[in-house]
């Protein structure tokens, strides 16, 4: 695809790389740190080898990451194919997954058996636990990080997770909220995935191999 750099104001959002809980099948949630399996560590690869063609070295690029260690893990890896200072990145906890209460860190196979579906049919979007984070809720926290950040110059890369990017992304392009959750969701991307939104609009600049819902 053509990234050649026309005007600013672009935003690079990233799906995070495959994870130990992403390949046992666990629920992450809000779990502060999953480390990244080797899969992981190539997707990362991959969306910096995109992320470098469309930008070149050394762009100025403002860097954003969910302080959980997959998203900084995964940051570290991308930035380094354009040359940036992983030491230079802010961090959010309103761009954190959502919140899973006592689901977190349970095996789907197990919980499933006993709650039943636990995925709203035809979405691929997570349901909220009894004593979890709404999506609304996860919208409004999102919302308030966009407008808090909304004088960021430039262009900008933000490494997340898979159902707080799906809805930052429908809040960005004007998604219509989804009723089985009450708050705008984008289209699911695989893990590793990196899309770029400008005026509104997003366009798929590298899909992952991942293979973890959302």
């Amino acid at each position: 695809m053509d990234c050649k750099r026309t005007r600013r104001g672009r935003d690079f959002i990233a799906r995070h790389g495959e994870t130990v809980f992403n390949a046992a099948r666990r629920i992450q949630g809000d779990v502060h740190h999953t480390p990244l399996t080797r899969a992981g560590f190539a997707q990362a690869d991959e969306m910096g080898a995109a992320l470098a063609a469309c930008l070149g070295r050394m762009p100025r690029l403002t860097l954003w990451a969910s302080p959980t260690g997959r998203a900084l893990q995964t940051l570290a890896v991308v930035v380094e194919h354009v040359g940036l200072d992983w030491h230079q990145a802010h961090t959010d906890p309103r761009l954190a997954e959502l919140g899973t209460g006592s689901w977190g860190e349970r095996y789907y196979a197990d919980l499933a058996a006993e709650v039943g579906e636990l995925v709203h049919p035809g979405t691929g979007l997570l349901k909220s636990a009894p004593d979890g984070e709404t999506y609304p809720a996860m919208a409004a926290r999102l919302s308030g990080w966009l407008a808090d950040t909304d004088d960021d110059p430039g262009d900008r890369l933000v490494i997340m997770h898979g159902l707080s990017s799906r809805v930052l992304r429908g809040l960005m392009t004007g998604a219509d909220a989804m009723p089985a959750i009450g708050a705008p969701a984008a289209p699911s991307v695989p893990q590793g995935s990196l899309v770029m939104i400008e005026a509104g609009v997003e366009t798929l600049v590298h899909r992952g191999t991942g293979f973890a819902p959302a």
